[in-house]
């Protein structure tokens, strides 16, 4: 793989990606929530909760909380957790 040389300007964007990825994740998880409940096919809330698992990941939900929530595929349970790990703050999502 070629290693590719960014511009100052570039590096910024993307360290400020990382810094901000917590951020990130958790807007995505709002948005997941919601596209949840109005999915209306099977295939649609599969291919929703692949991301959740994803984002989770990203997160760095405990593994055990995230098993949890991905078994019981409960919106209503990952909707409260999100809430929690809102109000913890971005730093506190992964750093149980």
């Amino acid at each position: 793989m070629a290693r590719q040389d960014y511009t100052p300007h570039q590096q910024n964007i993307i360290s400020g990606y990382y810094r901000n990825l917590d951020t990130i994740m958790l807007a995505k998880l709002q948005e997941l929530v919601t596209e949840l409940y109005l999915a209306d096919t099977q295939t649609k809330r599969d291919r929703l909760w692949k991301r959740v698992e994803q984002a989770m990941t990203k997160l760095g939900i405990p593994a055990t909380l995230a098993e949890h929530i991905l078994a019981s595929k409960d919106i209503e349970i990952l909707a409260a957790n999100l809430q929690d790990w809102l109000r913890k703050g971005n730093a506190g999502a992964g750093k149980r």
